[in-house]
């Protein structure tokens, strides 16, 4: 049994750390023992504390899934105030989490008017001595439980929020290609109609679906945004349904999927066209019937979820070629928002770059204002194979290189021989070419991301790595 606690800052319950670490806490080292056997040999990590001062200590060097603490330390005295001032103090701001670490509290002199006080000060729950070993493991476990999915929607939470901030701080759409888009969203963003988001590689399918949560009736509940073409087929089924412990090797704990993590709310699927085909008929069922079983359980879960999903991928021809559920297609499809190409809406150019340039400069700090003469009038002339997406990364990009206050052409760092179908490659690195070349096949195929890594003789994964690496 530990006697100090260890200086090594440990995450419990995360990836590296997989078994729960539990810190208890008694002024009597028989309890400490039984306490301490009872638990490890159901898979806990324990620490054991033998007075509050050292409880505090764990918990400045030291993260937690749970705590269990004794009300009474001095010998003699049954009134519980050492342990309530206890769990005041780790409450109040003690450690990390401390305002959701479950704290279950245990005493042998448990009376009504305590067990009150001590759940009114912040307790979980409430033990009683000597305890029963099944129901102090079923109200751990219900707590950890508990405690892990707070978090895991905390941290859900926070990336959309910095999704939002980042993506839709305004959506600029004054072209003329843009106007039907406007309208369309706006006539059906108030409703829960399954949207299918449309159109080229970075032409800004997830702002209209951060909009279009924004404009629903479900705007103060959750945005769950989901990349489907990044969930490798062996845990699909987890990533969006759940699992329970034990459902497959790894499954130490139970996991909420993100269609219950987004019940209530809008869930937002990217890249629908990649999910493999015999996963569709899972996510059909999910749709249709609102109802889902996490993996390993037959316990049927309620959700209520509005679904709006995107792809580049022509999904009528999916459906033509057999790899694309028909069902599933008309599903998703109560409602097409298409997107129009960058170069189909050129007006917009000026004030997204712009827009771009804002965001950097403040970002790092740079005193950037503008565009010269020239550098305005290449941005109009580019043919923009990487749509928005392309200009956001090029802004960025142009506002670190810049010299002045106002960005030249030759910051832009956007080459002659794309805009004009060149092939003059002479003065170019070899990832200039790469950028070149991946450039020309996405334009020569509308931006079409599957048409184009086969033009390249890659796969559409080797084709987006490169796309990520050049800012397409």
């Amino acid at each position: 049994m530990n006697a100090e606690p260890s200086s090594r800052r440990h995450h419990a319950g995360d990836n590296n750390s997989p078994r729960c670490r539990l810190l208890i806490a008694d002024d009597q080292p028989y309890i400490l023992e039984a306490l301490a056997m009872l638990l490890r040999a159901e898979g806990y990590v324990v620490d054991a504390a033998r007075s509050p001062a050292l409880v505090l200590k764990y918990l400045e060097d030291t993260e937690y899934d749970a705590l269990l603490i004794d009300l009474n330390y001095t010998r003699d005295t049954t009134s519980g105030g050492e342990g309530l001032q206890l769990l005041d103090t780790i409450r109040q701001g003690c450690g990390s989490n401390s305002e959701r670490l479950p704290i279950l509290v245990m005493t042998a002199w448990a009376n009504v008017d305590l067990a009150v006080e001590a759940m009114r000060r912040g307790a979980s729950d409430f033990v009683q001595k000597p305890w029963e070993n099944a129901r102090l493991l079923a109200i751990v476990k219900t707590q950890i439980d508990l405690y892990h999915a707070h978090r895991r929607t905390l941290l859900l939470e926070a990336e959309n929020r910095i999704l939002r901030a980042e993506g839709s701080a305004e959506f600029i759409a004054t072209a003329p290609a843009m106007r039907s888009v406007l309208e369309l969203m706006h006539r059906i963003g108030p409703s829960d109609a399954n949207v299918l988001i449309t159109g080229e590689h970075g032409t800004g399918k997830e702002v209209v679906a951060q909009t279009l949560h924004q404009l629903s009736l479900r705007a103060g509940k959750t945005l769950v945004a989901v990349n489907t073409g990044a969930l490798p087929d062996g845990t699909f089924e987890s990533e969006l349904f759940g699992h329970v412990k034990g459902a497959f090797t790894d499954a130490r704990a139970d996991r909420i999927g993100r269609f219950e993590l987004a019940s209530g709310g809008t869930l937002f699927l990217d890249e629908i066209a990649n999910i493999p085909l015999r996963q569709q008929a899972k996510l059909l069922r999910v749709i249709e019937s609102g109802q889902l079983e996490r993996v390993g359980s037959s316990v049927t879960r309620n959700v209520d979820v509005r679904m709006l999903s995107a792809t580049n991928a022509n999904l009528a021809e999916e459906t033509a070629a057999g790899r694309f559920r028909e069902d599933l297609f008309f599903r998703l499809n109560t409602v097409e928002i298409r997107l129009p190409p960058l170069r189909d809406r050129r007006e917009d150019i000026p004030a997204l770059a712009a827009h771009f340039l804002a965001r950097y400069a403040a970002r790092y700090r740079r005193p950037v204002e503008g565009f010269e003469a020239g550098a305005l009038q290449q941005l109009l002339q580019y043919v923009w194979p990487g749509n928005v997406r392309e200009l956001n990364h090029t802004m960025e990009r142009a506002v670190l290189m810049a010299r002045g206050t106002r960005i030249a052409a030759s910051e832009l760092g956007l080459h002659q021989s794309v805009r004009q179908g060149s092939s003059n490659l002479d003065d170019m690195s070899l990832e200039e070419v790469e950028a070149v070349l991946v450039r020309k096949a996405l334009a020569r195929n509308s931006g079409n991301v599957s048409h184009a890594a086969e033009a390249l003789g890659l796969s559409r994964g080797a084709l987006y790595r490169r796309m990520e690496k050049h800012g397409l």
